[in-house]
């Protein structure tokens, strides 16, 4: 196996082919992530990456990869090209720019004209539908609980920056969708497909009800429908309740965002019951999360991150779900402050990861090194490291989007 010296100057290479950047910049390995310049160049050149990757039909070029050797298989992700209008929606809300203002309506453009349709046989309700003239896959007509859910998050975080994109009649079907897939307990199915019959349990989503609570705490902030609120509720709830006695619970960050969404309104008068349920809940992911951190300065490039294999988007999403949670737990608590190390390290992790120069300029790879060349799947894997993919940057950037208040100007 390649010791970490060897890898270290494996990743030093990897990171200055794919950045474009010379051997001593790739290198540096201090912390830029306590300079707001630093991360305010970042999230600047994410989003003009995604806007350049929105393409005139609002579609946006899925995927690509800094290695031309490689081939790019067609496929499209509806949930993900959702997640980025999100990210990139909520960094205008921030600093407006009128070419990703432009970009980003194109793309929620072929969000509602491509994606959003009535559901058979159920009058009042719209899912965001995965089609396979789209998504370029085999799998049959279908919409997830999560299209709906990020649907929501996207439309109405463009209704913050074109008041009336989408009618709040068409935001409302999508929130009665998601109440019409979940169970009375508060769980959710995770699909319907009409060609067997409507809502389907035969695969279960990790992110899918964090989404889809999230969606409706965004639904509710533009309609101050109880009921919107109230499933949300039932959602986190169900989702603390299965996981309480769990030892070892997912890095479940949609779900840390949603709660963080739902503590925030203090005029929705939360049961002290629940408010302290989602809470533990958070603490029990959180610790989940500090668990899987590479602290350890000695493993290079590698330090800061959350997955050992060096993948750049465990890292963002962990990042993202524990800066949700720093905004409701209490401060001054050891939990705090290990969140605290945890994302400063994570975030220069994050930071040394992005492309800085060339055509994927403000782009993210899928891996910030090489995995070794005798590693287990190490050919597959490295193929795809200098990948980059829409969520990729999504992720990242709206991590670094969170964290920028965090850090001085």
């Amino acid at each position: 196996m390649m010791g970490v010296a060897a890898r270290c100057v494996a990743a030093t290479l990897f990171l200055a082919v794919i950045a474009g950047t010379p051997l001593e910049a790739a290198s540096d390995t201090s912390n830029p992530a306590k300079s707001h310049k630093a991360v305010q160049a970042a999230i600047d050149a994410a989003a003009r990456y995604l806007m350049r990757a929105t393409r005139l039909d609002g579609s946006f070029e899925y995927r690509v990869n800094a290695n031309p050797a490689v081939s790019v298989t067609p496929r499209y992700n509806v949930l993900r090209h959702a997640g980025a209008i999100y990210a990139m929606a909520t960094d205008l809300g921030e600093q407006p720019n009128a070419a990703v203002r432009d970009a980003v309506l194109r793309a929620g453009g072929f969000l509602k004209d491509r994606t959003v349709a009535p559901v058979p046989d159920a009058d009042g309700l719209l899912a965001v539908w995965s089609k396979p003239e789209i998504t370029k896959g085999n799998k049959p007509l279908q919409a997830k609980l999560g299209g709906a859910g990020l649907g929501l998050v996207a439309l109405a975080k463009l209704e913050t920056i074109r008041p009336g994109f989408t009618p709040i009649a068409d935001l409302r079907a999508l929130g009665r969708f998601i109440v019409f897939m979940q169970k009375p307990d508060g769980g959710f199915h995770s699909k319907f497909i009409p060609s067997t019959g409507g809502r389907d349990d035969s695969w279960t989503s990790l992110y899918y009800p964090g989404e889809a609570a999230l969606g409706l705490l965004m639904l509710y902030e533009l309609d101050r429908d109880r009921r919107w609120f109230d499933a949300a509720g039932r959602a986190l709830a169900y989702l603390a309740r299965a996981r309480e006695n769990d030892a070892d619970v997912p890095a479940d960050h949609w779900a840390l965002l949603a709660t963080a969404k739902m503590l925030s309104f203090e005029d929705a008068r939360i049961p002290s019951e629940l408010r302290s349920k989602l809470e533990s809940h958070a603490v029990q992911i959180c610790t989940a999360i500090l668990a899987d951190q590479v602290d350890d300065p000695g493993a290079g490039a590698l330090h800061g991150g959350f997955s050992a294999d060096g993948r750049v988007t465990p890292t963002a999403t962990r990042l993202e779900g524990l800066l949700a949670a720093r905004s409701f737990l209490p401060p001054g608590t050891a939990i705090a402050a290990r969140i605290d190390g945890a994302i400063d390290s994570g975030m220069a992790f994050l930071l040394r990861a992005q492309i800085t120069e060339g055509n994927l300029a403000g782009g993210f790879p899928r891996a910030i090194a090489p995995l070794p060349p005798d590693a287990e799947k190490a050919d597959s894997f490295n193929r795809r490291a200098t990948e980059v993919r829409i969520d990729y940057v999504q992720h990242a950037l709206s991590a670094l989007i969170q964290y920028r208040a965090t850090v001085r100007p």
